[in-house]
C-alpha cells in the first residue's frame, strides 16, 4: 500500500480522489492548502503527491518547487491535478518540478495510472 498525499482545496474533488485511491488500497493523507501540504510531505514522506495547482495563498507550483528543492522530499513524485489545459500549461507545470500532469476533471483510470507499480 502506498502512502499518497493529496493537496486539494475543493472538498468534492478531495472526496473523489481520496475514495478512488483508498478503493485501490492506498493510504491517503489530505491537505487543503500548499503550506499544510508541504508540512505533511516533510513529516510523512509520502510515496506520491497529487497537487492541485490553484490553491489559496501559495499555489501548487510554488509548493512543488519548494518540495523539489528540499533534499528530504525531492525524490517524491508530484503529479499536478489542475483545470489548466491551455497550450503551454503542461510544460510550465513540469518546469516547476512536477513529475506529471493530470487535467481536471480527472478519471479514476488516469488517477490510478501514476500509482501503478507502487507498493500497496
Amino acid at each position: 500500500m502506498s502512502l499518497i498525499l493529496v493537496v486539494e482545496d475543493n472538498p468534492t474533488n478531495m472526496k473523489f480522489v481520496t475514495a478512488v485511491l483508498e478503493g485501490a488500497g492506498h493510504r491517503v493523507l489530505q491537505a487543503a492548502d500548499a503550506v499544510a501540504g508541504i508540512c505533511i510531505a516533510r513529516e510523512s514522506l509520502p510515496d506520491l503527491i497529487f497537487m492541485d495547482i490553484q490553491l489559496p495563498g501559495m499555489d501548487g507550483l510554488e509548493a512543488a518547487r519548494q518540495l523539489k528543492a528540499d533534499p528530504s522530499t525531492r525524490h517524491v513524485p508530484i503529479y499536478a491535478l489542475t483545470a489548466f489545459a491551455m497550450a503551454g500549461d503542461e510544460e510550465r507545470i513540469l518546469a516547476a518540478g512536477c513529475d506529471g500532469y493530470l487535467s481536471k476533471p480527472v478519471s479514476y483510470k488516469d488517477l490510478l495510472a501514476p500509482t501503478a507499480g507502487r507498493p500497496r
